[in-house]
């Protein structure tokens, strides 16, 4: 790679000014204090990413209320003031390096395994998820079956994602990203076989759909114009990675759609580049294309060669890069002076995948 790699071109993206297009992917970290804030110890984890170059970075999911949505123990939240203030040096962090940064909002529903507020999970249906829980982020043995959430519930979750994004307005964010990717609680409702209701939230993939909308517009006419609002969606999930959308092109087309009409800025395509681009048309390809928005691509992007192809073809406008960037919190400058990436070590998420385990690896 050289400093003439497209990764490294300067530009607008939904409204922020970037440097070049390498993000941060959001990665789970469960490293804030018991009750949600975040440390001095994850703002040098993030002002160290945009230390190293890149234009944006895309925080861990952030649980919204102190209802249902928290996901994991030592999870940030952006509940209430105590909180949103813990993220400012994260904010001031990013900014004096350089970058944008933007809070992936999150609830966990069904896949919640650690919640200091509640001691039972609720999701769209009472379906137990598959699998188990993931040690890593402190659980174990299988997820609780889950309550079936009221009209009630739900609308406090949509409430607690537009409130939590005005705080992190307020921190300073130049966004937030909805999560509504990897089998939380907005795919949940989204996928057929965990959403059995039959009210106005389940059944057609239409219906399946309105949580992402109302959550959507409600984020977006709470934060007001001039904030970036930006939604994130994938067909894998973290207990059933193999899970596509049944409906294939025409449900991407749907689930894109909606979210643009709801009013995100952007979309975040998650899943491996390295799977879909030698088929040729891609998920994030059709994305830009159905909707007119720009668009992040996440999954094997640390990789020169596919980076530059995903860049240069116009699948995706941004490269998210995840565990590449943990091997490589320099990535950008290491493309600016065409040296090769290290190689990922996973025992770097080893024995959990917090900053303490990373930081005793490296003291090793």
């Amino acid at each position: 790679m050289s400093d003439t790699h497209p990764a490294l071109a300067a530009g607008r993206f939904a409204g922020l000014e970037l440097r070049n297009r390498f993000a941060l992917a959001p990665m789970t970290r469960i490293s804030a204090t018991e009750d949600g804030r975040a440390t001095e110890e994850m703002a040098a984890y993030y002002t160290a990413f945009a230390e190293g170059g890149f234009g944006l970075l895309i925080t861990e999911g952030t649980y919204t209320d102190q209802a249902f949505s928290q996901g994991y123990l030592h999870q940030p939240g952006i509940t209430d003031e105590a909180q949103a203030a813990s993220w400012r040096p994260v904010v001031d962090g990013a900014h004096a390096a350089g970058a944008r940064v933007v809070l992936q909002l999150m609830h966990a529903g069904a896949l919640a395994q650690g919640n200091r507020f509640r001691d039972r999970t609720a999701g769209p249906s009472a379906v137990q998820p598959m699998g188990e829980q993931l040690d890593k982020y402190r659980g174990g043995g299988p997820w609780p079956l889950p309550l079936e959430m009221t009209r009630g519930q739900i609308a406090e979750a949509v409430d607690g994602f537009a409130t939590a994004a005005v705080r992190a307005r307020d921190a300073g964010f130049d966004g937030v990203e909805i999560h509504a990717a990897n089998g939380y609680l907005l795919d949940q409702f989204l996928t057929p076989y965990t959403n059995l209701r039959t009210d106005e939230y389940g059944g057609s993939a239409e219906e399946r759909l309105r949580l992402v909308r109302e959550v959507t517009a409600e984020v977006k006419g709470a934060t007001g114009p001039g904030f970036t609002v930006g939604v994130r969606f994938s067909q894998g999930k973290i207990n059933n990675f193999s899970w596509r959308w049944p409906g294939g092109d025409a449900e991407a087309t749907a689930v894109f759609t909606a979210a643009t009409a709801a009013g995100a800025d952007y979309l975040h395509i998650a899943g491996s580049a390295r799977d879909w681009l030698p088929d040729g048309p891609t998920l994030p390809a059709l994305a830009r294309r159905v909707t007119g928005l720009p668009v992040i691509a996440n999954g094997g992007l640390h990789e020169g060669a596919v980076a530059r192809r995903v860049l240069d073809e116009g699948h995706a406008d941004v490269l998210a890069v995840g565990t590449g960037a943990l091997a490589n919190p320099d990535l950008p400058r290491r493309v600016a002076a065409g040296e090769a990436p290290a190689a990922f070590d996973p025992r770097v998420l080893e024995p959990l995948a917090n900053l303490a385990s990373a930081q005793a690896h490296a003291n090793a």
